[in-house]
């Protein structure tokens, strides 16, 4: 049984049919243009092949979102040649899922770390990682002299490769929190 919402329910983590292909909504913008009906622009990514595209949805439109089902799994290791090994939290069961297929969530993952595997039809489609992940800083500058917390940030490179802005007090060796959904620097964690 296909599941439709319309054009304005489109949000930015869904995953849609639009030319008999899923495809992950990446960012949705209602847009009103002057004296014309309202639209909602998706930027959407093909599961397919990892293409981009902009499609604008009208309001009345009747959108097939994708019936996903989910697995609670346990990411263990990456495997050069065979991708990322994840392993069913009840069953057991390990599977491999390629790099391209995971996106950034690449850059949240550490071994062990438990997240969300979706499927469609039996076949790994995507993986949600927890809302925030502690990682720690393998590289930064020092500390600028005389800088106020409130002052400008600096970049710091995560041990998963992952590069976020970090006030400038962060040093190396530290272990911060990162929200998986922005990217972005939210605390350092005590230790």
């Amino acid at each position: 049984m296909a599941n439709y919402i319309s054009g304005n329910s489109i949000r930015a983590g869904h995953v849609i049919v639009y030319n008999k292909d899923l495809y992950r909504v990446m960012k949705a913008e209602h847009r009103t243009p002057g004296n014309k009906r309202a639209f909602m622009q998706a930027k959407l990514r093909s599961l397919k092949d990892g293409t981009q595209t902009e499609v604008k949805f009208r309001a009345d439109e009747e959108i097939e979102r994708a019936t996903l089902e989910q697995s609670e799994m346990e990411f263990l290791y990456e495997d050069p040649t065979s991708g990322y090994c994840f392993m069913n939290s009840e069953t057991f069961e390990q599977i491999f899922i390629e790099a391209d297929v995971l996106g950034d969530v690449k850059l949240y993952l550490l071994p062990n770390s438990r997240v969300t595997v979706e499927f469609h039809d039996g076949r790994p489609i995507g993986v949600q990682p927890p809302e925030t992940v502690e990682l720690k800083v393998v590289d930064t500058e020092p500390q600028l002299r005389g800088a106020t917390v409130s002052g400008s940030g600096k970049p710091a490179t995560l041990e998963t490769g992952l590069v976020v802005t970090v006030p400038q007090f962060v040093d190396i060796g530290e272990v911060i929190r990162v929200s998986t959904s922005t990217g972005a620097y939210q605390e350092r964690v005590k230790g």
